[in-house]
């Protein structure tokens, strides 16, 4: 049987999806609000700033992976314009659903797809961006889910990889007491739900830091990776052009 992480935790590989499906049931309701809570509004400013690193033109194409409730594929559409296509996906129905609705509130109706980044049905050599947002850790195969994305940009394309990282050493224990003392709790009397918050810090601890995903990406196909830490390493955009 081959183990793979779900948080601290050791589990069945074949068992982590529903898992990570199972959090993501739980908290979609209440994930935006959580998402400001926990981070203090911060969260907007990243994904701000990623956008503007994406640089779209008119007429792009773009995937966004583990799209969630919305917010990256919102602030794609317009960039892209109406020859352009924004394709708004994830493996969580709930939290997809919660996303879908966002955007048609907003008057903005995009392709939406529930799939796994790990087996993506889409054409070889096809967008010009792909991006990934607080998605890339949960996946069981990240090096697999690296490689889909390689093999459905254009040669040239570009990736984005949105992700908590390693922050900076003299931040450690005040983010680790924050972590593990205070996010459990915020996510019991916010969402209903201690544990899925729980998960999600110790699911920061295991995934790669931002050298080693660096590397990773360039062994799954890019031949270009920049780091750009952001809050002192609490997250970092990695951006990878394809060969």
């Amino acid at each position: 049987m081959s183990t793979t992480h779900f948080g601290f935790q050791s589990v069945d590989e074949r068992e982590k999806a529903r898992k990570v499906r199972g959090v993501f049931d739980s908290v979609a309701s209440r994930y935006d609000v959580m998402n400001d809570l926990m981070s203090m509004g911060l969260h907007r400013a990243w994904k701000a700033y990623t956008v503007m690193v994406a640089n779209l033109q008119e007429g792009q194409r773009v995937l966004d992976i583990a799209g969630g409730t919305g917010d990256l594929a919102l602030a794609f559409a317009p960039k892209v314009g109406r020859t352009g296509q924004v394709v708004h996906t994830d493996i969580n129905e709930a939290m997809l659903r919660t996303g879908r609705d966002r955007l048609l509130d907003a008057g903005v109706v995009l392709p939406t797809l529930v799939c796994d980044a790990e087996k993506l049905p889409l054409p070889d050599n096809h967008f010009d961006v792909v991006s990934v947002a607080f998605g890339l850790r949960n996946m069981t195969h990240k090096d697999v889910a690296l490689s889909e994305m390689n093999r459905v940009l254009k040669p040239g394309g570009k990736l984005l990889v949105l992700e908590f990282s390693k922050v900076a050493r003299p931040l450690e224990k005040v983010y680790d007491w924050y972590s593990f003392k205070v996010l459990p709790k915020l996510g019991k009397v916010v969402a209903g739900d201690e544990d899925s918050y729980r998960y999600l810090a110790e699911s920061i601890r295991m995934h790669p830091g931002q050298a080693e995903l660096k590397g990773l990406m360039k062994q799954t196909g890019f031949g270009h990776v920049d780091i750009h830490n952001l809050t002192g390493g609490v997250v970092a955009l990695h951006v990878g052009i394809k060969c």
